[in-house]
């Protein structure tokens, strides 16, 4: 089939922290909505993420087509180590590269965007940005209207404000499913960006395999197949090609490194007890969870801070500029350090250099049970796709892609072209 034409819609559900563990038989047999999208269409068995594993980096990866180093979104957060609460990555205007939305509106098409990352002030035609109020004198009702299509927006609340309990999850993507359906019915975006975040908070807090995070998967079972009933309500299931993707997996721990004690003890910044960092370091870790930069204002030599970091417990590698350059991540860093699985990084100045999770701090700021962040080469760590549609083979299987092939392949379902060349290129075997 020679196509332009593969759809006239597309809707791209994000089940963050899905892994391709998640979609074995086994588990479809638990999950009847995601196993029919599975049936109907063709699963990319195992996705390779981008370097670090993070949320905001890697939808970002996704929509763009591209690698941090271009698309610029190199971690969730800024790098703001006297702040408890660092900005994150939310606005549109922090990306480099441009994202499907962007082209889709060039080509006349309409968009909707429920919680997709880095979105906050884009040019979306229904938008509900992903960001949070970190400032005492705002609140989540005007920051969030600030950054999303307010009017819009404000009706969503005033329907479905009822389902949210703050950002708690599950209630939070109850929310976003209700005003997705409603969006859908009521003006049938060529576009649809959806952000599921359930299970990977119950990942964060109970662990990987954890009874919390099954029943989040067997919830967002639940959603997908009310969101693509509201396309068969509006008449536009027939036109409509759907995607399933988780963005990362995680990994469980057990223990924190803090690197920035090893630097706080060598001088090369300053720390304070609660764990806060002056802004005038010469060496600095930032954590990505399973990894973690380090920045340097080229003091202190890249070869003195990896002798001083190189017998620290729970690391397993080392990466200097030239992996980091090579794996597409931030060419602002000097060094880039992978956990061995079971630890992971926090930014805390202050502290024991490696610290037990303590099981009852879970839920504080920093405590987890299972992170994500690390290399996308860990060990059974792949992330997963799923495409289903016009012009997408049924029942078929792909053993393999990467995470910067997805906006090209989303593209070429919609018939649309990024302004440059990708680092991705579109999964050609999907297609009939």
């Amino acid at each position: 089939m020679e196509a332009n034409y593969m759809a006239k819609k597309l809707v791209v559900i994000s089940l963050d922290a899905m892994g391709a563990s998640d979609l074995t038989e086994a588990n479809l047999d638990q999950l009847p909505n995601i196993a029919s999208v599975v049936a109907h269409g063709t699963h990319v068995k195992e996705v390779r993420g981008i370097y670090p594993t993070l949320t905001y980096p890697s939808h970002t990866s996704i929509i763009t087509g591209t690698y941090p180093k271009r698309h610029g979104i190199v971690n969730n957060t800024k790098i703001q180590p006297n702040r408890l609460s660092p900005d994150w990555f939310w606005y549109r205007k922090d990306v480099k590269a441009t994202p499907l939305y962007d082209v889709a509106k060039q080509h006349g098409m309409t968009t909707a965007a429920f919680l997709w990352p880095v979105t906050a002030k884009a040019k979306i035609d229904y938008n509900m940005a992903e960001i949070f109020p970190n400032r005492i004198w705002t609140n989540q009702v005007l920051v969030s209207m600030r950054a999303s299509s307010a009017r819009w927006l404000l009706a969503m609340n005033q329907k479905y404000g009822h389902l949210r309990q703050g950002i708690k999850q599950p209630y939070l993507d109850d929310l976003v499913t209700a005003s997705a359906i409603d969006t859908i019915l009521k003006h049938q975006p060529d576009l649809t960006l959806i952000h599921l975040v359930d299970m990977d908070s119950m990942r964060h807090a109970h662990g990987v395999q954890s009874d919390e995070a099954h029943a989040a998967l067997k919830r967002h079972d639940l959603r997908v197949g009310q969101i693509i009933q509201a396309t068969k309500d509006a008449h536009v299931y027939d036109d409509t090609a759907f995607v399933l993707l988780g963005d990362h997996f995680q990994i469980d721990v057990s223990k924190m490194i803090r690197l920035n004690r090893i630097f706080a003890d060598r001088g090369w910044l300053t720390a304070h007890s609660d764990g806060l960092i002056e802004p005038d370091w010469h060496v600095l870790a930032k954590s990505a969870d399973g990894s973690t930069y380090i920045y340097s204002d080229g003091t202190i030599a890249s070869d003195t801070i990896k002798a001083a970091i190189a017998d620290v417990e729970g690391i397993e590698t080392i990466h200097g500029q030239d992996d980091i350059a090579a794996s597409g991540t931030d060419l602002q860093a000097a060094l880039m350090v992978e956990a061995k699985a079971g630890y992971y990084f926090i930014d805390a100045g202050a502290g024991d250099v490696v610290e037990p999770v303590d099981p009852a701090s879970i839920g504080q700021i920093d405590r987890y049970r299972a992170v994500h962040g690390f290399s996308p080469d860990k060990p059974d760590y792949a992330t997963t796709i799923v495409y289903a549609g016009p012009g997408i083979k049924q029942g078929a299987t792909v053993a393999s892609a990467n995470l910067v092939d997805e906006g090209p392949t989303f593209g070429k379902i919609l018939g649309l072209t990024y302004p440059v060349p990708t680092d991705g290129q579109a999964t050609d075997d999907i297609f009939e």
